[in-house]
């Protein structure tokens, strides 16, 4: 009886670090900007089509930011001096606009997806 339980406990806990979502994303899956002056750096972002990745916003500013894209629908809101990351995709390749709601003239900008 001992041994069945010290045998499954093993096996049960590899079996749900199997099927639990990876949150772990290799370097170059994973993308930053920063938000300074209501303008994303770098102006413009390339990640791979076909591919989940992840991108890290920087709120350099001293009031809320909500990134926001319409065309590949995301929408995360990023408090002052505060970082959030932002899974998007797989997109297919094409290029897509994103922006800071609250401030969408002077921070429009652009990811392309190759």
């Amino acid at each position: 009886m001992k041994t069945t339980r010290a045998f499954a406990v093993p096996v049960l806990l590899f079996a749900a670090a199997a099927l639990a979502p990876s949150s772990a994303f290799a370097a170059d899956d994973s993308y930053s900007l920063t938000l300074k002056d209501h303008k994303f750096a770098p102006d413009g972002l390339t990640i791979p089509a076909g591919k989940k990745v992840k991108i890290t916003v920087k709120n350099l500013d001293s009031t809320p930011a909500e990134f926001e894209s319409d065309d590949f629908k995301a929408e995360k809101v990023i408090p002052a001096g505060k970082q959030v990351d932002i899974l998007v995709g797989p997109l297919k390749a094409g290029t897509y606009e994103f922006h800071d709601e609250y401030h969408e003239a002077e921070s429009k900008t652009r990811l392309t997806v190759k």
